[in-house]
């Protein structure tokens, strides 16, 4: 009987979890440490879909590394790392962390638009499958994008939303899929490379590596 394949998350975002979770995507999740600001700087890199990209391959494979010789992954698994980076006004935005950066970037963005790219890195570390790298794993990366088109928000709403502590620790400093979606009048692309992982793109990402989807399906 053949194994059913393993997907492990690495991302500690609730909504990739969740999103993967309600499209019946059975995984685990496994936080890389990554230091974002070191990767991008190390590679010098300022395109958002570039910087989502490289983001998401720094976790999945950090996360692949990790795997090496635990006993419990002697079969292997396959890796997903996902980042999101928010472009508005040709200028990256990551993660803001203080409230006040979030209340300066939501204040500009108030009934205008951006785009939202979301890198997706997918690794196959089971053994003899499909054409290998040198480190003996296959893997795949494709990015996602949305246009966000926010409403014109009020100075007490904004102040209220920063003040919830939602927006600090998400890229662009909103969510589709919490608080946040209050204020988005419209979203023209994946929407859900707006909450941070795309099933579409994850579907590609397994065909290219020779797996469907469905045998993901918990």
């Amino acid at each position: 009987m053949t194994r059913p394949p393993e997907l492990i998350l690495a991302s500690a975002s609730p909504a990739r979890t969740k999103l993967l979770t309600d499209a019946g995507i059975a995984h685990q999740v496994r936080v890389s440490d990554v230091d974002e600001a070191a990767v991008v700087a190390r590679h010098g890199i300022t395109d958002p879909a570039e910087t989502a990209l490289l983001l998401a391959r720094a976790k999945a494979e950090a996360v692949a590394a990790a795997l090496v010789g635990e006993p419990a992954r002697e079969h292997g698994a396959l890796v997903l790392g996902c980042d999101s980076v928010f472009s508005f006004d040709g200028v990256a935005h990551g993660k803001p962390y203080t409230p006040e950066r979030a209340a300066e970037r939501i204040t500009a963005m108030s009934g205008r638009s951006g785009v939202l790219y979301t890198g997706h890195w997918l690794i196959d570390t089971r053994p003899g499958r499909g054409r290998r790298a040198p480190d003996g794993a296959a893997a795949t990366g494709a990015i996602a994008s949305a246009e966000v088109h926010f409403v014109t928000m009020t100075a007490a709403e904004i102040a209220a939303y920063v003040a919830t502590g939602e927006p600090l620790a998400v890229a662009g400093s909103f969510t589709i899929d919490a608080r946040g979606a209050a204020f988005i009048r419209r979203v023209d692309g994946d929407a859900h490379a707006v909450v941070g992982l795309s099933v579409t793109t994850l579907r590609t990402l397994l065909s290219r590596l020779g797996e469907d989807i469905t045998a993901l399906w918990a």
